[in-house]
């Protein structure tokens, strides 16, 4: 009698991961994460000191071979890669430094109106005689258009770097606040929530432990789209002349500088440009895929 043969045991094939499976989630990603490097290195990247000027060398255009004097007085063949501008300036150095103002500008804009809008609206949201007097003011910053607020912010301060940030970060604030109180509003009504609450728990830590894990997801996308439109806006102010000062390096200013002779020497505007459109898109389409992954309601059946 011949022994029946084992069944065959079905192993069904691992699931890729989100990064591997999404384009919109890995090309961005490694876009993003070359230029992170890009800032990390950019000592070692940029060939020359971005605040270098040789007027002798004015608006060169790319792939120019020039010299670069040493502080011994010493000259060196130098290849300009991307030009250089109306002050003789290598483009190519200052935009590898202007990515890390664009990023540091980007990240921390991000962070510090999540964290504020965050706690002002589990506030405003949990709170009901809170509600209407916090979002009347919400509503009010949100009247006015982002630019212009950020623009009279900066111009009360002196220019700066910590002056940007806070500029920027208040027109998002509201916007993260009103995020966060629709979620509060819609949780706080849910039985577990009411269970905690007649159980006696503590209002901070039935925020923490009820109210909070919901906003995380929704929050996070949020944080990627401030954080793009703050490298675009710092990058408008900075184009405006209310941002940065001219010797720190950003995309913005670099723009600024060639823009007065954008028809005949258009690579001063196109290279900080190209570095402003691509940074931009590719934090979108991130946030976008990420919308789409982490809310229920778009995620997409496979």
């Amino acid at each position: 009698m011949s022994a029946e043969p084992a069944p065959s045991i079905a192993i069904a094939p691992k699931r890729k991961s989100a990064f591997l499976s999404e384009p919109a989630i890995l090309i961005p990603s490694v876009v993003l994460g070359l230029l992170v490097l890009v800032a990390l290195f950019a000592p070692f990247l940029g060939t020359i000191d971005p605040t270098q000027f040789d007027p002798t060398l004015r608006n060169k255009l790319p792939g120019h071979v020039g010299t670069v004097r040493a502080l011994d007085g010493t000259e060196t063949p130098f290849v300009y890669r991307m030009g250089t501008d109306n002050l003789g300036r290598d483009i190519y150095s200052r935009v590898i430094y202007g990515t890390r103002i664009s990023l540091i500008v980007g990240a921390l804009v991000a962070l510090v109106s999540t964290i504020l809008g965050l706690t002002i609206g589990l506030v405003a949201g949990y709170v009901r005689w809170l509600d209407g007097f916090v979002m009347r003011i919400m509503d009010g910053l949100m009247a006015i258009p982002p630019i212009l607020l950020a623009i009279a912010l900066v111009s009360l301060s002196r220019a700066g770097l910590v002056a940007v940030i806070i500029a920027i970060a208040v027109p998002d604030i509201p916007r993260v606040v009103r995020l966060v109180r629709a979620v509060v509003l819609s949780i706080r009504e849910e039985p577990y929530v009411e269970a905690a609450i007649t159980a006696g728990t503590p209002t901070p830590t039935l925020l923490v432990r009820h109210i909070l894990p919901n906003c995380i997801a929704p929050l996070i996308v949020q944080a990627t789209f401030v954080c793009a439109s703050a490298i675009l806006v710092e990058s408008i102010l900075s184009f405006l002349g209310v941002g940065l000062p001219p010797e720190e390096p950003s995309w913005g200013n670099i723009m600024a500088a060639g823009r007065q002779y954008f028809r005949i020497f258009p690579h001063n505007i196109l290279f900080p440009g190209i570095f402003i459109a691509a940074t931009v898109l590719c934090v979108n389409v991130l946030g976008d895929a990420l919308r789409d992954r982490l809310d229920p309601k778009l995620r997409k059946r496979v």
